[in-house]
């Protein structure tokens, strides 16, 4: 059975940013046309190859589950809203485990996982090949790699990957060689999925407070460096505010031509 997770429980904050409480939104359902034209439905089309679709929400959680509501009856067949309690309290790495949770706790056989930040549009060729990879997948984009906004991915000289990013959006500092170093995509597959719940168990019992990024170190460290396949995102765009989603619109508009 294929897994996708899509977390989307954060506040928002850079989105909404000098707005009114009234017209805040949860930006993976934001809009100014229709349904479509949201980040919510282009990433649950990309991910109907999964057998189930974890959507792992928080913030305004109310307008995504409506949200949901509405959708084409086979994707909203394939997604299962799961709660995060925590969004406002603790970082990233919360929802990426309550999704896996939800998912190990259940009667599925899993065979792999991808996970997606809620946040991203990528161009449909890039995700097809993360989908088709039989491998573990690490993904990077061509976007400069700016310290203060930047998840970094590089690999030390004994070819092991590693992430690294300033939760203060500041510097960034490697006190390491290194032999590349590349802007993460945040994208991944993880096809070890025994490796990956102890991982999301052992996040649990000690980094609750940690980004989704101590949950994906940790699977990296436990499996071959062999077994990962790096992939590049030809297009790739983070939506943090919304004349990023007016970019991302114009992407959607080209595409359909």
């Amino acid at each position: 059975m294929k897994i996708a997770i899509i977390t989307a429980a954060g506040i928002s904050s850079r989105f909404n940013e000098g707005l009114p409480e009234k017209d805040k939104c949860l930006k993976i359902i934001y809009s100014k046309e229709d349904r479509t034209s949201t980040l919510l439905y282009h990433l649950l089309e990309k991910c109907m190859f999964a057998d189930k679709i974890l959507l792992v929400g928080g913030y305004k959680y109310d307008d995504l589950k409506a949200c949901c509501e509405e959708l084409p009856g086979s994707m909203r067949d394939k997604t299962v809203l799961v709660y995060n309690e925590h969004y406002a309290d603790l970082a990233s790495g919360y929802s990426l485990y309550v999704g896996l949770k939800t998912a190990f706790d259940s009667a599925w056989d899993i065979e792999e996982v991808l996970f997606a930040e809620g946040d991203l549009d990528i161009d449909q060729d890039s995700f097809d090949r993360v989908i088709d990879s039989k491998h573990n997948v690490l993904t990077y984009s061509f976007e400069p790699i700016y310290a203060e906004k930047a998840v970094v991915l590089y690999k030390d000289i004994h070819d092991r990957f590693h992430y690294k990013f300033n939760h203060a959006h500041g510097l960034l500092k490697i006190e390491e060689a290194f032999s590349v170093i590349l802007n993460s995509g945040q994208i991944w597959k993880f096809t070890e999925t025994e490796k990956l719940k102890k991982a999301s168990e052992r996040f649990a019992q000690g980094k609750k407070d940690g980004t989704n990024l101590c949950i994906i170190q940790d699977y990296i460290d436990s499996c071959s460096k062999e077994s990962f396949e790096l992939i590049g995102l030809t297009r790739w765009t983070n939506c943090n505010t919304r004349e990023d989603y007016q970019k991302i619109l114009a992407y959607w508009k080209e595409d359909a031509r």
